[in-house]
């Protein structure tokens, strides 16, 4: 790809930000972390979608070697319910329609880095289209995805969760 294609793509990922999502999801956390608030917008583009994510009040490490790492999804459920067990099991698993092995679902998305409570990541993705995931869910968990384990990268409890809605 050329450098002039390469502007005029990185030019119109960028203008799609200024622009209202198409689909949002507000994040907040289980009972242990109640914290933990923020929100995963969707934007269409012809290159694909584009997810902003921008949560508050992750758990910090106290670690001299690093900051947390979650690992991040979309779940097939459509509400974010559960029990003492499993606060989110309404989440249900990974958005994987056409059944392919972790980390190929369509719903397995980048790890969120927390620097000081905060995660901002922003990226592109043709995994899904926006209608695909209208009522699914947003999961964070308590630990990175190894983008091996099967089926789930063992990336620990789930945290925080959201369910994806249309902006009107």
């Amino acid at each position: 790809m050329n450098r002039n294609k390469i502007n005029s793509r990185f030019c119109g990922l960028i203008s799609a930000l200024r622009n209202p999502p198409q689909a949002q999801a507000m994040i907040k956390g289980d009972s242990e972390y109640s914290e933990i608030n923020g929100k995963i917008r969707f934007y269409g583009t012809q290159f694909g979608v584009l997810v902003a994510a921008e949560v508050f009040c992750l758990p910090t490490s106290k670690s001299e070697c690093g900051n947390r790492v979650f690992g991040f999804h979309i779940h097939e459920g459509d509400m974010c319910s559960g029990d003492s067990n499993d606060q989110f099991s309404g989440a249900m698993a990974h958005y994987n329609p056409c059944d392919c092995k972790h980390p190929h679902h369509a719903g397995d998305m980048p790890p969120l880095f927390e620097n000081d409570g905060y995660a901002f990541n922003v990226f592109l993705t043709d995994r899904f289209e926006i209608n695909e995931i209208i009522g699914r869910t947003v999961i964070i968990h308590s630990n990175p995805d190894d983008f091996t384990t099967q089926p789930s990268g063992d990336s620990g409890a789930k945290i925080a969760c959201g369910v994806i809605k249309r902006c009107v």
